[in-house]
C-alpha cells in the first residue's frame, strides 16, 4: 500500500499542471515537489505539520513527566521524511539536558511491540514517539505496548492520547485538514498554487490522559495540568 508521500510523489510525476493540495506535507523541498516553502513554484502546496523546535519541547515534556529520567527512549520511524529531523533535534537537545537518547527504529507497525521490548530492556524511563504517518496509524499498538511495559510516553499528536497514550504536545491535524480547504478555495477562485506558500501550524496543543497516568502510577504535575488544552479522565 502506498503511503501518503508516495502517492504525492507519484501524482507530481504524473502532472505538473493540476493543482495538488496536501494537508500533511512532509519535507517537500527534499522530496522535490516545491522549490521553497515561501514560493512553491509548481502545482503542489499545503500544510507542513512538522514544526522546527517542537521535538525539543517534547523532550522537555518527557523530563517534566519523569524528572529523574537520564535515559529516554525514542521510537524512530526510519522511512518517514518528517522523522529524521525530529531525531536530530532530540539528540542535539539531549546534550544540553545531559541525558542519553536510546533510539528504537521501526519500519512497520509490526515493529512497535519489539521496539518497546527493546526500550524496556535498555531500562529507559520515559519514551518519545516521533510524528509520522505510520506511527499515527499504529497508535493503538503503541498505547498497548507502552502500557504493557509501564513506560510513560510522549507524543506529537493528540490522536495518540485519545486512544490511551499518556501525553501529547503538538499540532492539531484537524486544523491542518481544515486549513487545506482554504487553499482549495483560493485555487478554485483563480490563485496559482505556485503562489501559495507552504504553511506551518502556529497553535500547539497539550493533551493529557489522566486515566493512563493513574494506570502507570504517575502523578501529573499541576503545572502541566493548568497548561493543558485537553484533559481526558
Amino acid at each position: 500500500m502506498l503511503t501518503v508521500l508516495a502517492r504525492l510523489v507519484a501524482a507530481r510525476k504524473a502532472t505538473d499542471t493540476i493543482p495538488i493540495v496536501v494537508p500533511v506535507l512532509a519535507d517537500p523541498i527534499t522530496l522535490g515537489v516545491v522549490s521553497s516553502d515561501a514560493h512553491p513554484g509548481g502545482n503542489v502546496t499545503g500544510i507542513a505539520p512538522y514544526v522546527q523546535g517542537l521535538p525539543a519541547k517534547q523532550l522537555e515534556l518527557a523530563q517534566e513527566i519523569v524528572p529523574s529520567a537520564k535515559r529516554i527512549g525514542l521510537v524512530d520511524d526510519v522511512y518517514d521524511p518528517k522523522a529524521s529531523p525530529q531525531r536530530r533535534e532530540i539528540e542535539a537537545a539531549s546534550k544540553s539536558f545531559e541525558i542519553e537518547i536510546v533510539p528504537a527504529e521501526v519500519r512497520t507497525t509490526a515493529d512497535i511491540a519489539p521496539a518497546y521490548e527493546a526500550l524496556a530492556n535498555a531500562r529507559v524511563e520515559v519514551v518519545v514517539v516521533e510524528q509520522s504517518n505510520m506511527l499515527l496509524a499504529g497508535r493503538r499498538q503503541i498505547a498497548e505496548a507502552a502500557a504493557a511495559k509501564k513506560l510513560p510516553t510522549v507524543y506529537g499528536y493528540r490522536e495518540h492520547v485519545q486512544v490511551g497514550g499518556l501525553v501529547s504536545y503538538g499540532v492539531n491535524l484537524d486544523w491542518c485538514f481544515h486549513r487545506a480547504a482554504h487553499y482549495v478555495d483560493k485555487i478554485l477562485k483563480g490563485t496559482n498554487p505556485a503562489d501559495l506558500p507552504v504553511e506551518f501550524p502556529t497553535k500547539i496543543g497539550l493533551s493529557i490522559n489522566l486515566k493512563t497516568a493513574k494506570a502507570l502510577g504517575l502523578e501529573v504535575p499541576p503545572s502541566l495540568l493548568v497548561r493543558a488544552d485537553e484533559v481526558i479522565e
